[in-house]
């Protein structure tokens, strides 16, 4: 009887495990779409810190908190260019990222100024180990994150960064690094939805709801702003055709909120 029992609730035991591991997969898989700050998937990121070895997530600067991913500084006595970035593990060609965003909490007045209300999802970027210690900025794109800084001024977010790469735009080589998107200004404090499309190296970026900037990726190419790089990143990342995403802190806190992921 107790070997006919035991067989039983094992049988039940094992069909519920099978359940739960259905339903979670679906919630955290719905119509294609990923939940990267999912309990599961919050196991599967690596920070990578200016001055630190991958892996190691220097003053707790990335945290989860629930179903959030919040960057901090309050443990800083001193930015000291400690730029950092939170790379997810997935390596990626064709893609649509969703993600919420806000600007909170006070600048680190030790970090550049630039920084102050500036943040970024970095992409088509180079892996977190493949990072030296010394290395400034991952080898990348940036979809960069803005809020107003004074009042009338129009500070729009969603824009192109480029660090040790180049984009085409409106058919040429784009000379800047950074380019302006057409979106509005939005205050600190305030959630805005941010979306990512890559598709066979055009990219759409995306502030709640409505096309801001379109161009496509073309090459890394050496400059003054990514330093400390070993000099086979150059060659290994010249194609821009698939690559990593990763969240940035340089000095302001922000918190991010739904992020998806979804591979096209």
């Amino acid at each position: 009887m107790i070997t006919k029992l035991s067989v039983s609730h094992f049988a039940i035991l094992f069909s519920s495990l099978l359940t739960l591991s259905a339903c979670s997969t679906t919630q955290n898989n719905v119509d294609g779409w990923q939940n990267l700050l999912s309990p599961a998937e919050q196991e599967n990121w690596t920070a990578k810190i200016n001055h630190h070895p991958s892996g190691l997530n220097f003053a707790n600067t990335f945290r989860f908190s629930g179903d959030m991913l919040l960057v901090r500084y309050d443990d800083y006595d001193d930015f000291n260019e400690q730029f950092g970035h939170l790379f997810f593990e997935a390596e990626l060609t064709n893609f649509h990222l969703k993600f919420e965003y806000r600007f909170t909490g006070d600048f680190l007045e030790s970090a550049p100024g630039y920084a102050r209300l500036n943040s970024g999802v970095m992409f088509a970027s180079q892996s977190a180990d493949s990072i030296l210690v010394n290395q400034n900025w991952p080898v990348s794109v940036e979809m960069q994150l803005l809020a107003e800084r004074e009042a009338g001024v129009a500070r729009p977010t969603g824009n192109m960064c480029s660090p040790g790469t180049e984009i085409y735009y409106q058919g040429g080589i784009y000379p800047e690094h950074c380019l302006n998107s057409s979106s509005p200004t939005f205050p600190a404090g305030e959630w805005v939805r941010g979306e990512l499309i890559v598709k066979d190296g055009h990219v759409t970026q995306l502030i709640n709801d409505d096309v801001v900037l379109e161009y496509d990726l073309a090459h890394a190419k050496k400059d003054d702003l990514v330093t400390g790089e070993n000099p086979a990143t150059w060659e290994q990342m010249k194609n821009l055709k698939s690559g990593y995403i990763a969240f940035q802190s340089e000095g302001q806190p922000i918190d991010f909120k739904n992020i998806y992921l979804k591979i096209l």
